[in-house]
């Protein structure tokens, strides 16, 4: 398994950005793949996961509409849209890929790629 994150940078506050995971080299079509950040001496949280298979998603609660994930299978990548960017969001981003959507935010079996830097400022 095999994902590549894109998409990160340097952005302003207020701003908006979306981050791309392409994924490859699944031998099935049942899995879920989801986005994560973390901050230095944290620990990586997440953001929001999607079923390859039927697209449901499952989302951490502070969410609450700054961030979108969708998916494009004819493209094998998932994407997270993030809004209203704060400072505190500034964070490495990780794709994530796992067996099943209701473990991944759990990451509970996870496959991960090496992240994207993404800093607001103010």
């Amino acid at each position: 398994v095999q994902l590549v994150e894109s998409g990160g940078g340097l952005v302003q506050v207020g701003g908006s950005l979306r981050l791309s995971c392409a994924a490859s080299g699944f031998t099935f079509d049942d899995y879920a793949i989801g986005w994560f950040r973390q901050v230095p001496g944290k620990e990586r949280e997440g953001i929001s996961c999607i079923s390859r298979r039927d697209g449901r998603t499952r989302s951490a609660d502070f969410v609450k509409g700054r961030f979108t994930i969708s998916s494009d299978n004819s493209k094998n990548t998932v994407y997270l849209d993030i809004t209203s960017l704060k400072p505190e969001d500034t964070a490495v981003y990780y794709c994530g890929a796992g067996p099943d959507v209701s473990l991944c935010l759990r990451q509970i079996g996870m496959d991960w790629g090496q992240g994207t830097q993404v800093t607001v400022s103010s």
